[in-house]
């Protein structure tokens, strides 16, 4: 049976709905962030609780408080004359038929509260074992019933995983690229720069201990791209593919999202691009061989000497990286790439040693800029063909570190910002992974759709992640998340916003995930025989 946890009081639609709790009732089991609902005859309420406050009748009580030794006495005041409110914030409704509906009315006086239960948890956030679309992520607060995200909803939008460092969005990542692998709603490219999603990985808050990777969990949907492929078969495994790059990959576009990182002044990025119209694909491979006649060379393009200079000495730790040859490579890696992609392959990049902002801001611009020309080409072909063979594969890019692909000056410059922008049309969508929302270009994070916030400090930070929400709804609660396993879910891809309790990445999730490995199995053997 429900507990009745007291009665509405007071209240509007815009400020939330004041209860009285009951007497009964331990006030210290009622936590911000609580998944309730008000009763009334003709809809369900389904409410976060936002805000706890004592109360009393008569302010003169306070005055003379009892000693601990007047326990009668503590006891009639607490029953008469002391109570406890919680403040409501109504984010559903639900009529007669179990049609969820946006809050558009308001509960009468007195309506009863409840605690919700495993048929409420399901009918707002979805049963996985009822629908494919659906993917457990945890749980509510003092429950045990799972909350799913709705993963088609989910792969519509760009995403966000935001947390200060330690709150575990590295697990959490995990966690949703595992859903939207295991129920096939969409393909991931991700760029994985400590090598912490392919293979294993160490557990949360345990360096001696470890936890399986996305690869090991789903062999044959996972490919493995390595810049060091050396550095992947120390950590036991084997790279499916070895990047390799050369400087006609480089275009100016992705010296773009470096220029803070590099800390390039704008004019020795117009260099670049004086070379660019010159020496077209050949710029950099130009710039690099020139770099000891400088003032010529400057001279030859119309160049700044000092702003060359500097472009060339930013750039020419290009030549140390093994992965990059002055010549064309052989064979296209992100030919390669769109081939696995197309059969529904997911791509992880491993950076091994080559783990600097550097490298990881240029691999991922370079790599993601050319996919997503390969996208538009496709969707349009779709487009003009309307046959469904012809339909691109929904694309998921993760990207951690986030705010230096899109900052205010590289978001509007940068192939990121452009795909955050545009809503998915050419079916490529991003995973964004950051522990600075507060700098990422405000426009950008207006566009995702659905984020996963872990515990927040900074007050920059909470503001720019609960942009689009009533942020004063929310903020009471990301100041009482644990700094573990606990996160705020808000956006496109659930009902509801509601705080969870994140599921366990462990033995019992690996077998959830392992009668997908199973089925695979079977569809091996009989492609084989």
């Amino acid at each position: 049976m429900k507990k009745n946890l007291g009665n509405v009081i007071s209240g509007s639609l815009n400020d939330g709905f004041l209860i009285r709790i009951n007497s009964e009732i331990n006030t210290q089991e009622i936590k911000t962030g609580k998944f309730v609902s008000i009763h009334s005859n003709d809809y369900k309420f389904f409410s976060l609780i936002t805000d706890l406050k004592l109360e009393v009748n008569n302010p003169e009580i306070l005055l003379f408080p009892p000693s601990q030794n007047e326990k009668l006495l503590m006891e009639i005041l607490r029953k008469k004359n002391m109570y406890a409110t919680a403040l409501l914030k109504p984010m559903v409704m639900v009529d007669k038929h179990n049609n969820v509906l946006p809050v558009k009315t308001i509960p009468s006086h007195f309506c009863q509260v409840f605690e919700v239960d495993d048929k409420d948890v399901a009918l707002i956030f979805g049963d996985e074992k009822e629908h494919k679309k659906y993917f457990n992520v945890g749980h509510p607060i003092d429950m045990t019933t799972p909350v799913c995200l709705d993963l088609e909803k989910l792969v519509e939008r760009s995403n966000g995983i935001f947390g200060k460092t330690g709150t575990g969005k590295t697990f959490l990542t995990r966690l949703v690229l595992a859903g939207t692998i295991k129920n096939e709603k969409a393909v991931n490219l991700v760029f994985d720069m400590h090598g912490e999603y392919g293979l294993q990985a160490r557990k949360e808050g345990n360096n001696q201990a470890f936890v399986k990777g996305l690869k090991t969990l789903f062999p044959d949907k996972i490919v493995i791209f390595s810049l060091d492929p050396e550095s992947t078969r120390r950590r036991g495994g084997m790279p499916d593919v070895e990047i390799n790059l050369s400087y006609q990959d480089v275009n100016v576009e992705d010296i773009l999202s470096l220029q803070m990182e590099l800390n390039l002044h704008s004019t020795a990025i117009e260099s670049a691009y004086l070379i660019s119209a010159k020496y077209k694909k050949e710029w950099l491979s130009v710039l690099l061989s020139r770099g000891e006649d400088i003032k010529e060379f400057a001279n030859e393009i119309g160049a700044n000497i000092e702003s060359l200079a500097a472009l060339y000495r930013k750039l020419k730790r290009i030549e140390r990286l093994n992965f990059f040859t002055p010549e064309k490579a052989k064979y296209s890696i992100i030919d390669q790439m769109m081939e696995y992609i197309s059969k529904g392959k997911n791509i992880i990049v491993e950076f091994g040693n080559y783990n600097s902002s550097f490298v990881y801001l240029l691999i991922a611009n370079i790599i993601t800029r050319r996919i997503h020309n390969e996208y538009i080409s496709k969707t349009e072909r779709f487009l003009g063909s309307g046959k469904k063979e012809d339909e691109p594969q929904k694309l998921l890019i993760t990207i951690e570190e986030a705010h230096k692909f899109l900052n205010s000056s590289a978001a509007q410059q940068t192939i990121f910002g452009t795909i955050a922008r545009e809503m998915r049309k050419y079916y490529v969508s991003l995973l964004v992974v950051d522990q600075r929302p507060s700098g990422i270009d405000p426009e950008i994070i207006s566009q995702i759709g659905t984020k996963i916030i872990a515990q927040l400090n900074d007050d920059k930070d909470i503001q720019a992640v609960l942009s689009g929400t009533n942020a004063n709804n929310f903020k009471p609660i990301l100041a009482s998340l644990d700094s573990k396993k606990q996160v705020l879910l808000v956006g496109h891809a659930v009902a509801m916003p509601v705080v969870i309790e994140t599921r366990e990445y462990n033995e019992e999730f690996y077998k959830a995930m392992n009668d997908y490995i199973k089925k695979t199995s079977k569809e091996i053997i009989q492609e084989i025989f």
